[in-house]
């Protein structure tokens, strides 16, 4: 199977501590790197167990830099995941089945049963939550998403060459953190999926094992191997790591019965960073956060570029400044978006010559937003203008 995972360069070490744990534990595993930068670093380029390095700007996109100029650091890296995973099918035409990681995950053990499920289906997620009672993290997967896409895994099909294509598009125009508009990242779309293609569920426990696990779990050590809730562990996701989640998730919700075995997994997982490098490349810049002349993007600037028609007016975002793109930002309500919205940039959100109510209600919303286009429904029910 082909593995691979997509980071900026700051997130090495944990790339690093996931590749050789897939290669010590998958059989017949090759890894790939996508890396969201200008140029890989030497280190990346000499890590053993990187089979291959490839930047995300050359998995076959149109204009990389007006794209990557809409994002985040954090958006970026998952923004390009569902192109790279459609470029991954054309650069392996051997390989049939494929499986995305976050790079905050480590192996533990052969993905046995997802290599036997991609036999029969083509497009494979798992969920945040395999039972009730969590509510923090129950509310958690309503805003962030009911499948953690820590993990993806597709084998090579008409049903799964679909589903890439629609999810790379949804994600080269929304792969942004704005949960209030009902988008996170590339995460939240995955649960239209279902409904759209034919997606297995895995139910697994011993897969994308978590943060958000922790609560109840029965994870204990027995004969030299891992089990979770009776499954063998295949692989934990350490979500929450630089931001400290997991340290409080494991005095909220471990206990003296199942503390032992995650705390000493834990503790061995900040040994792997450090000894990969963590002080020194977890403080990588990321080479596209900066103009080209070093001056730092603002958020601002970023999101001002989204407005559909200004990559027309400036094309070399990277080579302009903050005041530069924010003096163009077209006002709302002024039809510049609209106008500028032709087939060919934005096919998928043109709104027809006959709208119907749900057309209007989705474009208001991109216009306008989610909660004053309900607002505005709403006045409109009750005969008012205020």
């Amino acid at each position: 199977m082909i593995y691979f995972t997509s980071i900026c360069s700051n997130y090495l070490p944990k790339a690093m501590a996931l590749a050789e744990s897939v290669k010590r534990n998958c059989r017949d595993a090759v890894f790939v790197l996508c890396l969201v930068e200008r140029e890989a670093p030497q280190v990346a380029l000499d890590f053993p167990h990187f089979d291959h390095v490839v930047l995300a700007k050359d998995a076959d996109w149109g204009n990389f830099d007006q794209f990557m100029f809409r994002h985040s650091i954090v958006e970026a890296s998952t923004a390009v995941k569902g192109q790279f995973m459609r470029n991954l099918l054309d650069r392996f035409p051997e390989a049939d089945k494929f499986v995305y990681l976050d790079p905050d995950v480590l192996v533990y053990s052969d993905f046995i049963e997802l290599e036997n499920k991609l036999d029969e289906a083509t497009v494979v997620v798992c969920p945040h939550l395999l039972r009730p009672g969590n509510i923090d993290m129950e509310i958690s997967s309503l805003a962030h998403g009911t499948f953690n896409l820590g993990f993806l895994a597709v084998s090579r099909s008409d049903n799964a060459i679909q589903f890439l294509e629609w999810w790379a598009e949804r994600l080269f125009w929304f792969c942004y953190d704005d949960i209030p508009r009902g988008i996170f990242t590339d995460q939240k779309w995955i649960d239209l999926a279902p409904s759209f293609f034919d997606v297995h569920i895995l139910k697994h426990h011993g897969y994308d094992f978590a943060t958000w696990s922790l609560l109840g779990s029965d994870l204990r050590e027995e004969g030299g191997r891992y089990v979770v809730n009776g499954d063998p562990l295949r692989f934990i996701h350490f979500s929450g790591f630089d931001s400290g989640m997991i340290e409080r998730a494991m005095g909220w919700w471990l206990t003296p019965e199942n503390r032992p075995t995650f705390e000493k997994l834990y503790r061995q997982y900040v040994s792997l960073l450090e000894a990969n490098g963590q002080v020194e490349l977890g403080k990588l810049p990321w080479s596209y956060a900066a103009y080209a002349d070093g001056r730092k993007i603002s958020n601002e600037a970023r999101a001002a570029y989204r407005e559909p028609g200004l990559s027309e007016q400036i094309p070399d975002p990277f080579g302009a400044s903050d005041a530069q793109i924010l003096a163009v930002k077209p006002k709302k309500g002024s039809g510049d978006a609209t106008d500028a919205l032709t087939a060919q940039q934005w096919p998928t959100l043109r709104m027809s010559a006959n709208p119907g109510l749900l057309d209007k209600l989705m474009w208001s919303s991109l216009e306008i937003g989610v909660v004053p286009t309900l607002a505005k429904a709403f006045r409109k029910l009750a005969g008012t203008k205020n």
